[in-house]
């Protein structure tokens, strides 16, 4: 999995304290999301993605092919 919070959140000008004071959570919480070291929850990943204004996978980009 491929995520771009952090280009969304940079493109706001948001710190990750802000964006994690916005959505509710810790800023270490946006941290791990940030370099991979966390999958956030659906209602995490939605909040996020209404945050921005942008369809959840535009933030989060799933490589995974199915198998034929």
């Amino acid at each position: 999995m491929e995520n771009r919070v952090k280009p969304h959140r940079e493109a706001h000008g948001w710190s990750q304290g802000e964006l994690a004071r916005r959505l509710g959570v810790s800023r270490q919480t946006i941290n791990a999301v940030e370099t991979d070291k966390y999958d956030p929850s659906l209602p995490l990943a939605l909040r996020m993605a209404t945050l921005f204004a942008v369809p959840v996978d535009q933030l989060f980009i799933d490589h995974w092919e199915q198998p034929q």
